[in-house]
């Protein structure tokens, strides 16, 4: 049985960086790993800020944008490989700038297809991260193969945020994964990236690397799927917020899915998905410490010894109460009101009720204008921007009384709202002003962290 590796764009930063993952992966090449790999950092924001110049008509100006992009892989390969890899590697590279080059000029032409181009263009971050890891792997002895993440995860055709098509990415991938796990070799595929039934590139939206390691793994039934990352595990709390916030040894999907949801950056919220659904345990590693031992989360997790595990934020925050008499003894309300969000693809957070008002929170408002326009027609509607999301998570809060109000009275001289406890056994949330955001989470973490280790 397999396991699957994800390592993310700052595990594979530099030429140091590439070889410290080559020797991860040597120690665990016993285990039968698949490799997925996220395209170096910076290369997506690299190629999407080309892609937006491209727009504007000047694709000579977006292709030379991307002079450092290609300078780095080059300047990786100079130093990793020899002659004949290092030749063979560059060939694919020049290969790819052409095609790169090609794909920009079109912008301004074919104004339509634009999502469908920068899917193209964005996908290269990725396949040229895979080729070069798997010739790195290659020159450590490892016997590695690149494999075009497009061959096994297929996607509808929704650009830039495709979804995945279970049952015809089970078939491709088995076929192209399974037999080289059988020869022996280690299969290098890019993350992020899949094609639709005919063949056209698109993505799985930012973070989809951890998404494809947990459909691959889902796919061919890994035994583990292995985030590596740039941080020992999940944390109590965000350290660039708590510098000394602590590593959880053990967390539940539920606890993890909350957690990535409410702002916890070290897992993509859709990777938890395919792990819960076939009962495979995710490890978050750190590939700057690998000895270090990071988190892992399964199915259960013991409950900590002070109830809660950890406390996520998110900033940003938009929230919007709508009052109405019309809600009074109404039935149909709800729905209309939510219709709204649905007819904007606008995704709510957190939702608190009374007899005559209903107040959400929103995560993107870009189609703000638009929704207050509509909301408008149902009730009054008031928006506070510049709002912050703070989320408490544990399974122990399932039996525990008096932690709401322990946590609250740590804060009582800061405004809060939208109170949600109970809608999950093992959160609450609540909001508080963007700008006391961090005094929040610090406080609360020395009340329910500071003496206790955790587990």
């Amino acid at each position: 049985m397999a396991i699957v590796m994800k390592f993310g764009g700052t595990s594979v930063a530099d030429a140091a960086a590439f070889e410290n993952v080559a020797r991860i992966v040597a120690a665990e090449h016993k285990a039968a790993p698949v490799v997925v790999v996220s395209a170096m950092s910076g290369v997506t924001d690299s190629l999407l800020k080309a892609t937006v110049i491209a727009a504007t008509g000047d694709a000579q100006r977006a292709f030379a944008s991307l002079e450092n992009v290609f300078k780095r892989h080059e300047a990786a390969a100079n130093e990793l490989l020899s002659d004949t890899k290092r030749e063979g590697f560059l060939k694919q590279l020049q290969s790819a700038a052409d095609d790169i080059s090609q794909l920009l000029s079109q912008f301004a032409q074919k104004p339509s297809e634009r999502k469908a181009l920068q899917d193209a263009v964005v996908s290269f971050g990725e396949i040229l991260s895979s080729t070069l890891l798997a010739a790195v792997l290659n020159q450590s002895d490892i016997n590695a193969r690149p494999v075009d993440a497009r061959r096994c995860i297929i996607t509808d055709d929704e650009h830039t945020c495709a979804a995945p098509l279970m049952s015809e990415s089970s078939t491709h991938t088995q076929n192209e994964l399974l037999p080289v796990l059988e020869d022996g070799i280690v299969p290098v595929l890019g993350g992020f990236i899949g094609a639709t039934k005919q063949g056209a590139t698109t993505t799985l939206g930012r973070g989809g690397s951890d998404y494809t390691a947990a459909l691959i793994g889902a796919l061919i039934g890994a035994s583990e799927i292995q985030i590596w990352t740039d941080v020992t595990g999940v944390l109590t709390a965000d350290p660039r917020v708590v510098p000394h916030a602590q590593t959880i040894e053990r967390l539940s999907y539920s606890e993890a899915a909350e957690l990535a949801y409410f702002g916890a950056k070290v897992l993509h919220p859709k990777t938890i998905q395919p792990a819960i659904e076939n009962s495979i345990p995710v490890r978050i590693c750190n590939s700057r410490e690998p000895e270090a031992q990071g988190t892992l989360v399964g199915p259960q997790a013991e409950t900590s010894p002070r109830t809660i595990k950890a406390i996520a934020h998110k900033t940003g925050v938009t929230v919007i109460q709508i009052t109405s008499a019309r809600m009074l003894g109404a039935y149909g309300f709800l729905r209309a009101l939510f219709e709204v969000f649905d007819r904007h693809r606008t995704v709510v957070d957190v939702v608190t009720t009374s007899e005559v008002s209903v107040s959400v929170s929103l995560d993107e408002a870009g189609a703000l204008p638009a929704m207050v326009e509509e909301l408008e027609e149902l009730g009054t509607v008031r928006v506070r921007k510049g709002q912050a999301i703070v989320c408490v998570v544990g399974e122990g809060l399932r039996g525990t009384p008096g932690i709401a109000a322990r946590a609250f009275s740590t804060i009582s001289d800061i405004n809060v709202s939208l109170i949600s406890q109970g809608a999950s056994p093992i959160n609450f949330t609540f909001v508080v002003y963007e700008g006391r955001v961090v005094e929040v989470v610090t406080r609360l973490h020395e009340e329910f962290f500071a003496t206790k280790s955790t587990k």
